[in-house]
Parts: C-alpha cells; structure tokens; sequence
C-alpha cells in the first residue's frame, strides 16, 4: 500500500479539553484557543469529548456556545455525549440553540447505553428508580426526533405567546442539523443501527472484537456492516497520532513514555466484552507516515479524525496540530482550502 491509495480530504481534531482540578477556566480558555488555532490551521473539524467526573468538559453544549464566537470556519463537534443522562428534549434545544449561534457548523456525536458512573450520576441526574430507564438506542432516535421541527399537537394547536398565538415546536429550529448526528458505533450492532436510520458514524481506536482478535480486520468490518445498510452518510475514522518533529528532546521522550505506558493493551482483547485498541502512532512524520500507509482501514474513508491524548500541555497540543497539518496531512492527499493560509 502506498499513499497513493489514500485521499484524505477532511481532516478534524478532537481534543480532550483537560484542565487542573483547581484552575478550570485556565484548561478551557487554552481549549478555546486550541480550536483558534486549528482554524488557524485550516483544519475542517474540532471535536471535544464529554466526560462527567472528570477535569474536563462536562457540558459539550455550553462549551461549544462559548467555541461558536471564537470561531468562524471550522466544524464543531461532539465526540461523544452520552446520551443516557440527557434529556432528549432539552439537549436538543441546547445543541439547536448551539448550531445557530455557530451558523451551521455543529456536528452531534451521541452514544447509548448505560452511561459510565451510573451508580454516582444516575440518583443525582433522575428523579425516582433511575435503573429503570430506558437507555437504549431508542433514546437517540427521540432525540433526533425533536430536532425535526415537527409542530406539536394537531393543526388546531396553538400556546399563547408574547408575539401572539404560535404553534409549538422546538426553538430555535436548526435546519440541516437532523443531518448533522453522528453515532459512535463500536459494535456490528450499533453500525448497522446507525446506517439503517441515518446518522454519521465516528469509529476510533476502540472497537468491540466480537470474535475477532486483530483490531484493523474488526473495523473493516465494522465499516462494511454500515455501509451495507444503504447510506451514504459520512464516514469519520479516529487515530492518536503524535508527531514530534518540531519537539524538544523531553518533549519526544515523553511523547514515546505516553505510549509505551498504553501499548500493553493493544497486544490482545481486554476485559469481558473483548475490546480492541489500535497503537498510538507516535514518531517523527515519515515514521508515521509509513504506519499510516499500511493502515487498512484509511483507504476505505476520506475523513480523518486527530485524536490528542490526554495529559499533555497547552503547546504540545499546538505542535502536534502544526506537524500534522504541515507534514502529514499533505501527505495523505489532504488539501489546505486555497483561503486559508496555515498558521507557522
């Protein structure tokens, strides 16, 4: 396999959004300015992930909002919410809220199933026996519903407002958003799902193995599985790659500890359910170049998703972004949009 096979012409980024425990506003200011930075770049995407109980963004839609007026290019993503501890309701009208403010930029990861720390989350975010909700695929497609902009009631359905009688729907309405969802699917199960009803799917370096040991073979297959289903929605794959050219000599150490220190859990399945991680592709551009090229898996999408680990600071985000764009990127058929001019 060759380059030449790979034409990559959508690259995001998906950074962790991590601050310390005692200075948030310090960690998310610096987020902020990474996804500046990286429309700087001329990335087309920034993700950022939703994690509860950690240091880190809890609430995508709030940050986003704040992202929408810093920015005015580049996608905004989620990657992923966890949709179990949302209402499907109000997330909605928060992310509607989100995607007009952005102008048509937001991009809408979600996952079901019982979200992680239900047992500490789950009495403080329900009323009554929370363990009987429903958290399945359901809740996503409820969800998806709302942003519809269906009217509520019959025809004969009116609220009284200060504008005078209206009929109801969700507001803001965010037209094209509907088209804007996508499923992180690590599971046959959950790719057919997503493809059968329409969302986007975000695969990344977790697959479920489900009797298969090798991680690339298992996310061919994941990706056959959803494309089987008849759409022809986009395709995002996910990869941490650490270039460090442009690094110091501790920065370069650190970057290959970070990676030594997870690399135990790629050499076969982990846990009950049997999941599989693709290895950190850490190394100069032409190291990781030449891994990228015998990825099976890049020749078959045309979108590509940096994954930045977590742990690191504020500037070796920024380099790791400046070596991808200027040197990998490239590479990989990626294009820079001839209006912008990459950031040195």
């Amino acid at each position: 396999m060759s380059g030449r096979d790979i034409s990559i012409c959508h690259i995001g980024f998906l950074t962790p959004g991590n601050y310390p425990d005692d200075d948030p506003l310090s960690g998310l200011e610096q987020t902020l300015q990474q996804l500046q930075y990286g429309e700087e770049l001329g990335f087309e995407s920034a993700w950022v992930r939703q994690r509860h109980l950690e240091p880190g963004i809890s609430s995508a839609s709030a940050f986003l909002a704040a992202a929408t007026q810093r920015t005015n290019r580049i996608e905004l993503g989620t990657a992923v919410i966890p949709i179990g501890y949302e209402s499907p309701y109000r997330l909605a009208e928060d992310l509607a809220t989100v995607d007009v403010l952005s102008r048509g930029r937001l991009n809408i990861g979600v996952s079901a199933g019982r979200p992680l720390h239900a047992e500490l989350i789950g009495p403080l975010a329900f009323d009554g026996d929370w363990t009987s909700y429903d958290f399945s695929h359901d809740r996503v497609l409820r969800f998806a519903g709302n942003l519809r902009g269906s009217y509520l009631g019959d025809e004969q359905t009116f609220i009284k407002t200060p504008f005078g009688p209206q009929r109801p729907r969700l507001q803001p309405f965010a037209k094209g958003l509907i088209d804007r969802i996508w499923y992180g699917g690590g599971s046959q199960r959950s790719a057919k799902w997503a493809g059968r009803n329409g969302f986007n799917l975000l695969t990344g370096n977790v697959i479920a193995g489900e009797g298969r040991d090798d991680f690339f073979v298992a996310q061919s297959r994941l990706i056959e599985t959803y494309r089987a289903s008849g759409t022809e929605r986009r395709i995002a794959l996910g990869r941490v790659i650490v270039p460090f050219d442009s690094a110091d000599a501790a920065t370069r150490r650190r970057y290959r500890d970070y990676a030594d220190g997870r690399h135990e859990r790629t050499l076969s399945p982990q846990g009950e359910r049997r999941t599989l991680f693709a290895r950190d592709i850490v190394g100069t551009c032409d190291e990781i170049l030449e891994q990228l090229f015998s990825d099976p898996i890049l020749p078959e999408v045309s979108e590509l998703r940096l994954e930045l680990p977590y742990e690191f600071e504020h500037d070796q985000y920024r380099q790791i972004l400046h070596d991808f764009v200027t040197a990998i990127a490239p590479a990989l058929g990626w294009k820079a949009q001839p209006r912008i001019r990459a950031a040195s």
